[in-house]
């Protein structure tokens, strides 16, 4: 009897094991691919703003000698602005679609919706209203768990953003490296 319960047990782990496995690569991919059009986003709205726009940020408190700590900044990436950007930004998860790699079975997620209104081609695009809600919940979450990483990365200038954010310093994306970075 003790011999048929454990024959039992490996086979319903040996069954069970793959989907456990399957459905944590798919929650992987999902935090991957929201991150990734997180920076996309971001990027983009930053873009949209002119870089000859300043505001001036620091104290307004006067210093003993009489001099104020006032420093300009580029609106585009003062820390207000970014703060704003992030708040609205994953309500543009809904301009996504998912995609599967027909090799790997990986899913990534791309955009669906042109900002310019110019045609796209959406053969490869899985278009779900689940999982752009995914995608938007995974993005919220994102920007909640790692407000500051997202100031810091975007308060400045700084290349390859997707994988230095989405993989090395939030390890949101163990396969990163091997998406081109014109993805999204």
């Amino acid at each position: 009897m003790r011999e048929a319960a454990v024959l039992l047990a490996s086979c319903v782990a040996v069954c069970l094991l793959p989907s456990f496995s399957l459905s944590a690569r798919q929650g992987q991919d999902l935090r991957c691919g929201a991150c990734r059009a997180l920076v996309d986003e971001m990027d983009w709205a930053i873009s949209q703003i002119d870089p000859k726009k300043m505001i001036q940020t620091g104290s307004f408190r006067i210093n003993p000698d009489g001099s104020q700590s006032i420093r300009e900044v580029p609106l585009a990436r003062s820390e207000g602005n970014l703060l704003e950007l992030m708040e609205r930004v994953c309500e543009r998860m809904e301009d996504y679609g998912e995609r599967t790699d027909p090799s790997t079975n990986r899913k990534s997620y791309i955009r669906v919706k042109s900002r310019t209104g110019e045609p796209m081609d959406l053969s490869e695009a899985t278009l779900d209203s689940r999982v752009t809600s995914s995608l938007k919940f995974a993005c919220e979450t994102i920007v909640e768990h790692h407000e500051d990483e997202l100031i810091e990365f975007f308060s400045h200038e700084t290349d390859n953003v997707k994988d230095e954010l989405c993989s090395k310093r939030t390890d949101l994306c163990d396969h990163a490296l091997n998406i081109p970075h014109d993805e999204l």
